[in-house]
């Protein structure tokens, strides 16, 4: 059975045995009840007896038992740490690193190679961004994929880039489009609405496209969905890497990435500069969403606790005071 959001689950669920006893407590209270009442029977003469002991108000006295018995199931509770999932607020605006891990990164045409330069300038741009925002990690490579999930954790961000590898061909019209999804797994907005976050792709290549769809159809879905794509190119006309003994020309395509950027609403960069860089995320602007986070509820338990039992002791108290007729 699935049990609904709002109800707590428990970090040591093994001392919720302790609630056994309320099912004994109430047993003992229902038996001490009926005892009491057939000893009053005993007396015939009510009236005597009512002059002699005060009667005591029944509702008043279960409301007493009830209330601790309430109190210790609250107790108990927070002995057991509970957590739920509530609703977090979050800055929804993201910005998606697409790093490529093609092999004709490992060009040294730019030193000490492609790949190196680009992975360090991806890290130092991922420091550079604002601490609220979402940042978003994919591979380039002939099969590109999500790393990183729309993240605030940096950390988690630079060590999915410094730990990539190379690998085989390149897909830029793929890896956009994978660029976009990973946009669309930002926080939600709160209600019913689904608005695309704010956000952009940064895209860090030498820019040839060899499988999967044109990087010019993967650019126009971004102009569609509006989120710009700014390419920064690495390398030179006579790049090249040595493939299995054979020399294979890796020549930087600049003219594809300016077109793509072009197409989306960004900008291409040769060598990009952390003031030019600044353009990415400067006409983002902000939305805020929500997200699902296990929140410790252990102090509401025991305020409940501590609540049921104050009230239980006035209720202990009126039943002992005399009060005036």
């Amino acid at each position: 059975m699935t049990l609904p959001d709002w109800f707590p689950n428990f970090t040591e669920p093994s001392r919720l045995v302790w609630l056994i006893a309320i099912p004994i407590l109430v047993g003992l209270y229902a038996w001490a009840s009926r005892k009491r009442n057939k000893r009053g029977m005993r007396f015939t003469n009510t009236g005597m007896l009512g002059a002699v002991v005060r009667r005591q108000s029944q509702w008043r006295r279960h409301l007493t038992v009830a209330l601790s018995l309430l109190s210790l199931i609250a107790l108990v509770g927070a002995w057991a740490k509970p957590f739920a999932q509530v609703d977090v607020p979050r800055e929804r605006a993201t910005i998606v690193v697409v790093l490529d891990v093609s092999l004709s990164m490992q060009a040294t045409d730019v030193r000490p190679d492609r790949f190196t330069v680009a992975k360090n300038e991806a890290t130092e741009f991922v420091k550079s961004l604002p601490a609220q925002y979402n940042v978003a990690l994919v591979t380039l490579s002939g099969n590109p994929s999500l790393v990183i999930p729309p993240t605030t954790d940096r950390g988690a961000v630079i060590r999915g880039i410094e730990t990539r590898q190379l690998a085989d061909s390149t897909a830029v019209g793929e890896a956009i489009v994978v660029g976009l999804q990973a946009l669309a797994q930002a926080p939600k907005p709160k209600g019913a609405g689904d608005e695309p976050a704010p956000g952009a792709i940064v895209l860090l290549t030498d820019g040839q496209n060899t499988v999967g769809r044109p990087a010019e159809q993967g650019a126009q879905q971004a102009a569609d969905e509006k989120v710009p794509v700014f390419t920064i190119g690495y390398g030179s006309e006579n790049g090249y890497v040595d493939l299995d003994g054979k020399r294979e020309p890796v020549p930087v395509n600049h003219a594809q990435l300016e077109r793509v950027a072009k197409e989306t609403g960004g900008e291409h960069f040769r060598a990009a500069s952390p003031e030019q860089l600044k353009k990415v995320y400067s006409n983002i602007g902000s939305s805020v969403g929500v997200e699902k986070a296990e929140r410790e509820t252990t102090a509401a338990w025991a305020g409940w606790g501590l609540g049921f039992a104050a009230l239980a002791a006035l209720c202990a108290i009126s039943l002992a005071a005399r009060w005036p007729s």
